[in-house]
């Protein structure tokens, strides 16, 4: 459950509507050298402002996250995979980018007052994969419903309501799809995300569709409780367009984890168990015969750092000095 105060939440909340994104350029400046200073340098750059290659505040760090190639646990895979890594993100996670938009556009509508408003959220995917791996018979419907309890006994409380917010899924249809059709040139055949809120899944997968249809979508959910299907599904995000999905993964627990550990040790990647789940799904993908050739993009959403250090970064850490 995350319950903050927008007057001073940290970076990932720290947002600005205002902000100008993205105004990077290259800047050529030279200092005046420290001998010939007689005071404290404070160069002018009203005029440099928009040629300098400095963000005006973090949100301008947001999004423009690398993609890079899977290459040592790919065995047996006759596609390639390429991973966004949102694990780079300022605040590590994928949730940067709802954050920012959710937060921008209760600002513009007049619904929060900075200094005043008390968020409240259920926690999902990257900020409550604990809910659903240690409790999977309440799952996030159980999240949902003690976040709605707590927002009705606090004053000036109010709920972006992540599963259901339209912000959700447009930050994700003009940033993340354009930015993966962009570094991938347009030749991306299958799109892979984790389903978790919804957002992410539709708003990239619609764009790229929109791009080309071509594009298949894959959603992946966790194997012990399926959103989608089984005879016991969870809760359905109504942002969630099923109808966009070509076709829906499962991965268990222990797969998701044991493939984090083989990201960090193998690739480098120190990544979150949902990351594992999802490679998982694309490395399935990439191995079908059907697929050869095709170009997989898949979203790791979060940092490994912040999911279950004990079990995930402890036993990084054994195994890889144990491999010296």
């Amino acid at each position: 459950m995350l319950t903050l105060s927008l007057s001073s939440f940290p970076s990932l909340l720290l947002l600005h509507p205002q902000s100008k994104r993205h105004r990077f350029v290259s800047f050529n400046f030279k200092p005046k050298p420290a001998a010939a200073a007689t005071s404290v340098y404070s160069p002018r750059i009203d005029n440099l402002v928009d040629s300098v290659n400095i963000a005006d505040d973090v949100t301008q760090l947001i999004g423009r996250t690398p993609m890079v190639y899977l290459n040592k646990v790919t065995q047996g895979c006759v596609a390639n995979i390429a991973a966004k890594l949102e694990s780079m993100e300022p605040c590590r996670s994928v949730k940067d980018r709802i954050g920012y938009s959710m937060i921008s556009d209760a600002e513009e509508r007049g619904e929060i007052t900075p200094g005043k408003s008390v968020l409240v959220e259920p926690t999902s995917g990257n900020t409550g994969l604990e809910i659903v791996l240690t409790d999977p018979e309440k799952g996030l419907k159980g999240a949902i419903d003690k976040a709605e309890e707590i927002a009705l006994s606090m004053p000036n409380a109010y709920m972006f309501q992540q599963f259901d917010n339209v912000a959700n899924t447009k930050i994700h249809f003009e940033t993340t799809g354009p930015e993966i059709w962009e570094d991938t040139m347009g030749i991306v055949d299958i799109f892979v995300a984790g389903i978790g809120t919804g957002g992410t899944v539709t708003g990239t997968g619609r764009y790229l569709k929109t791009m080309n249809k071509k594009v298949q979508v894959v959603g992946v959910e966790p194997a012990e409780r399926s959103v989608i299907s089984g005879e016991n599904p969870g809760y359905l995000p109504s942002i969630l367009d099923v109808k966009l999905l070509d076709e829906v993964v499962k991965v268990t627990n222990v797969e998701a984890v044991e493939m984090a550990r083989k990201l960090a040790l193998e690739e480098g990647l120190l990544v979150g168990i949902s990351s594992g789940a999802a490679a998982v799904a694309a490395i399935n993908l990439a191995r079908r015969p059907e697929n050869a050739g095709k170009l997989i993009a898949v979203i790791f959403p979060s940092f490994g750092e912040s999911h279950h250090p004990i079990f995930l970064i402890g036993a990084i850490f054994i195994e890889g000095t144990s491999r010296r």
